[in-house]
């Protein structure tokens, strides 16, 4: 077994690059404790390198921004570069992440690397509380839910690998769009026989994935892969491009100041559905149902969770939906900042409304167990609301955290992700 210490002493010397377009310098960020993890009151110290054709640049200065996850500023200044690399220190008095930005200009091109220190993050606390009729709202969703007939539509896909059929699903929904996806199964498959395993994706507008379907039949499981819109399959990619400029532009915001009128009530609406059409399938096996997706896809992980108690086991990657009211509390709100500000205070009526749809809050309700992932460096859905919505889960649980990985994952949590799920088909079916 690896000692875990000793990979992180790896990822210590993974550059943190960003780039303004293709050149070859880049910027070395970097902690100084490998898991980039410290308790509130230490000071962290930031190491910051040059590199240019991997020489040190030694002359010049740079420029850093340290922050609140990338939200408020704490302090700004300049830096001379030399032969050592030059230091930044920095600390925080209540939970959070310390985000280190440094700017360096090469002529008229711009670079920057950033790192991020984590403060306690297991005692970051939810923004705003799960609201009074949170749990009424929902149960009155769901009957609505279960009074449409899933009426589902299975079209037969001629592509389909042998040892596994495959089929286009269409099943009926409320909101006016239904569950459309890739529903593959091991062939000759006997009755309760398989777990099952539901794929959700991130944000934008495609096709469902029929290669993730099989992957998960491939896993001996029902497997379904929907896209989160309830939109046609196997279209050209100029299909979706299109819907992406017009239909669904914008989409994250649309509806957002009705918590009966959000976009994502219908897309979390889906899930139950795509839910309840696993659970009616005769070969699935009575007990294990698994979500799994990333950003967008992570965030409806911990929603099916946290709305449907048939969810063993979750697997969200780099959360999105994960503490909208952070704002309001002076702190960075996930993606997509679904809460805008007035005059420098959140909306109101947005704020209220958000915080039904938001995965902070869905987080409490989930029965499942968990494997979380999350990059202190990820900036579309930051460390800061990812923490919150965990330490708000309440089931058994996970985290794997990479100090240098923005908005992204790792062959080391993806290998962790599938090792988990083996490991609670194994569980739950007693071996």
């Amino acid at each position: 077994m690896r000692h875990p210490i000793l990979f992180s002493l790896v990822l210590l010397f993974i550059p943190a690059t960003l780039h303004a377009q293709v050149s070859t310098v880049q910027i070395e960020v970097l902690t100084d404790r490998p898991d980039a993890l410290y308790q509130t009151g230490e000071m962290a110290t930031f190491s910051v390198r040059l590199v240019r054709d991997k020489k040190p640049v030694t002359e010049g200065e740079v420029a850093y921004t340290l922050s609140e996850d990338g939200f408020k500023t704490i302090k700004t200044g300049k830096l001379k570069l030399s032969d050592k690399p030059a230091t930044i220190v920095g600390s925080l008095a209540q939970p959070g992440f310390l985000r280190c930005q440094v700017n360096f200009v090469e002529g008229k091109i711009p670079f920057a690397g950033v790192a991020a220190a984590g403060f306690d993050p297991l005692k970051i606390k939810p923004s705003l509380p799960v609201p009074d009729d949170f749990d009424a709202f929902w149960a009155d969703q769901k009957k609505k839910l279960a009074e449409v007939p899933i009426n589902a539509k299975l079209t037969p896909v001629e592509s389909s690998p042998k040892g596994v059929e495959c089929f286009d699903l269409q099943a009926d929904c409320l909101g006016g769009a239904p569950v459309s996806g890739y529903f593959a199964r091991p062939a000759g498959a006997k009755p309760k026989s398989l777990p099952a395993i539901l794929t959700v994706h991130g944000a934008g507008v495609r096709s469902s994935s029929l290669p993730s379907a099989i992957g998960g039949a491939n896993m001996q499981m029902l497997s379904l892969d929907i896209n989160a819109h309830g939109i046609p399959n196997g279209k050209p990619d100029t299909f979706y491009s299109e819907l992406q400029k017009k239909d669904l532009a914008g989409y994250p915001q649309r509806g957002r100041e009705s918590r009966e009128k959000t976009y994502f009530l219908g897309m979390y609406l889906r899930l139950i559905r795509a839910i309840d059409f696993l659970a009616a399938q005769p070969e699935w096996d009575g007990k294990i149902i698994i979500v799994r997706g990333g950003s967008q896809g992570g965030g409806q992980s911990i929603a099916a969770a946290g709305l449907d108690s048939r969810v063993t086991f979750t697997a969200p990657g780099i959360a999105a939906m994960c503490d909208h009211s952070g704002n309001a509390v002076g702190r960075v709100a996930g993606w997509p900042k679904l809460v805008p500000l007035v005059d420098g205070k959140p909306d109101p009526k947005v704020l209220e409304a958000a915080r039904y749809v938001d995965c902070m809050n869905l987080a409490t309700r989930a029965k499942a167990a968990a494997i979380f992932s999350v990059g202190f460096i990820d900036g579309v859905c930051p460390p800061t609301g990812i923490y919150a919505t965990y330490n708000n889960f309440p089931g058994t649980k996970q985290i794997i955290h990479e100090p240098l990985m923005g908005h992204s994952s790792t062959p080391r949590i993806n290998a962790a992700v599938s090792k988990a799920i083996q490991e609670h088909v194994a569980k739950m079916r007693g071996k």
